[in-house]
This record gives structure tokens, sequence and C-alpha cells, in this order.
């Protein structure tokens, strides 16, 4: 059997807007929910399943390799809705995207205060 990542739990202050957020920027479907869990499916089948934690939440990174088309829609959407982003994790380019490996990026925070990066070519 080969490796393949199945599932990751999102800590989230409201798990339903935290979901609802990625469903509408990446343009996903909703995913069957079940218990603590407000769910989402990526296209490869990988699970994130937002949770609320009765502690409080540390800021992770999840980065989402995209295509271009989608890119410039999720890109107007940020900006439509007035969410701020920067070209670099750091921080220090707000405002803009990157062209690093051959395609662009951009990153920003979700409702919880994740650190969001979207590409459009993989590192590696």
């Amino acid at each position: 059997m080969t490796v393949t990542f199945n599932h990751t739990i999102i800590a989230a202050e409201d798990r339903d807007e935290s979901a609802r957020f990625f469903r509408e920027l990446l343009e996903l479907p909703q995913a069957p929910s079940w218990g603590p869990f407000t769910n989402i499916q990526l296209d490869d089948g990988v699970l994130l399943q937002f949770a609320e934690p009765p502690v409080e939440i540390q800021m992770q990174h999840y980065a989402f390799l995209i295509d271009d088309e989608l890119f410039d829609r999720a890109y107007r959407r940020l900006c439509e809705r007035g969410i701020e982003h920067w070209a670099d994790p750091q921080m220090r380019r707000p405002g803009e995207i990157n062209h690093e490996h051959g395609g662009r990026g951009v990153y920003f925070k979700d409702p919880a205060g994740h650190a969001i990066e979207l590409i459009t070519r993989p590192y590696l």
C-alpha cells in the first residue's frame, strides 16, 4: 500500500464559518459532517475536519496547490472581501502576490487566524 494523506483536524473558533470560508474560496462542495466536525473534502479525497477545541487556538500553516484559473478567482475573492494578504510568509509585502517557483502564491489568514498559502506550482 502506498502512503497518502487522508485527513487533518483544523481548530476553529466557529467550525461552520471556517469550513464555509474554505468551501467558498476554493470552490469545494459540501461534505458529510458528523460529531464535533464540519468537513470539507479536497479534490484528491483529503478531508479537512473543522472542530472547536476548548483551548486557545495556536496558529498553524496550511498550503494549497491550486491551478492558475482557481488562483485568479480565489485571489479576486480575497480582494473583494478586503482580506489582508501578503506575497511573503513574513508579511512584509502586503497587498501583493509572489511569483516563486515558476508560479504564483499568496498568504493570508483564515477566520481562526491560521496562516494560509495558495500556490500554483509545487516547491519540488
